[in-house]
This record gives structure tokens, sequence and C-alpha cells, in this order.
């Protein structure tokens, strides 16, 4: 079964927003689309900042790869004091306290390090480290929110070299900006 939701009561969900067309970036790297307000959906809830506040404060642990990490910097740091691990083989400055960088084998991450002291981990890119989790079943569970936006061309949110798996769908919410998030756990 994918992940370890199960041996250790942790869970690894992979959180990523794709363009309707499955990208996750533009070609530069770029994701300022998705501060594109759009149009409004009526029948969309909305969220408060309480509310999204609450949801936050539910995530133990982030982990993320170099690039993502970068941007992240970049946006002025939206993991607050969160414990995160940077996933990368490359050399950092330590520009933040809470910041752990990690190469190696990402299951000892998972199984080891991050199980053992974290009950919800999140997954927040980039697309490799995604795929990479979820070739090695370490994902629990998919949270993918679709911007209502065609991109063209961009940094795909998954690329071929998955195998064929079958995830259940566990929710579906609409908001008022237009994006919509599709929740699905893995098979069992």
């Amino acid at each position: 079964m994918p992940g370890n939701a199960d041996a250790t009561g942790s869970r690894v969900t992979l959180h990523v927003v794709s363009s309707l067309d499955g990208f996750i970036a533009r070609k530069d790297n770029s994701v300022s689309w998705l501060d594109d307000s759009g149009s409004v959906y009526e029948a969309g809830v909305s969220v408060s900042e309480e509310e999204a506040a609450t949801f936050v404060k539910g995530i133990d642990c982030y982990v993320l790869g170099s690039r993502t990490y970068e941007h992240a910097l970049e946006l002025g740091w939206p993991y607050g004091d969160t414990p995160t691990v940077v996933v990368t083989g490359r050399e950092w400055p330590q520009a933040r306290e809470n910041v752990e960088f990690y190469s190696g084998d990402l299951s000892r991450l998972v199984d080891e390090k991050l199980a053992p002291q974290f009950r919800n981990i999140w997954l927040v890119g980039g697309a490799m480290l995604c795929q990479r989790f979820l070739e090695l079943g370490l994902v629990d569970e998919i949270r993918l929110t679709i911007a209502p936006i065609l991109l063209g061309d961009g940094l795909r949110l998954f690329g071929g070299s998955l195998m064929e798996e079958r995830w259940d769908l566990k929710n579906v919410a609409a908001y008022k900006n237009g994006f919509v998030e599709l929740s699905y756990a893995a098979s069992s």
C-alpha cells in the first residue's frame, strides 16, 4: 500500500496547484498566474483567513524541492515556523531555523526521519520530487487544486515515468475564485 499512514499514524499528502492543462509553472518557472483573480464562481465556497490559518496549523511538516524552496523564499516564506525539509543535492546557506536540508534515500527520509516525528506531512513540490515520491509509494493522499487557466506550455505536473495506479476520490471542493480542489486517497 502506498505511504505509511497505517503503520505509523502519519500521512504524506502531496499538494499541488495545476493549470487546467496540467502545468504547475510556466517555462521560466514563474507561477504568477496563481495570483490572477479571474471571475467569481458564485456557487463556490469561500475560506476565511481564520479557517485557512487553523487548517495550516494542522500541518506538522513540509517537504519541498530546491526550486520550490527558492520560490518560497522569494515569496516571503509562506510556511511559517513549521518544520520544513528541503530535498536537494545543492549546498544552501541556513536561511531559516526551521529548515533542514536532506540529500539521500526518500523512503528512509519518510519512514525513519519524518513518520516517527510528524503525523501530517505535506509534500508541496516540485514536480520531479512529487513524481519520485509517487514512484516510491510514499504518498497517502493527493490534493490537486486546479486553477481556471490554460497555460499552453510549461512545467508538467506529472511526467511520463509514472505507472498506472488507481486513486480513490475522497472530496471535491469548488471555491469562489474558480479553483477546484480534488482530494484522492491511495487505493488499498
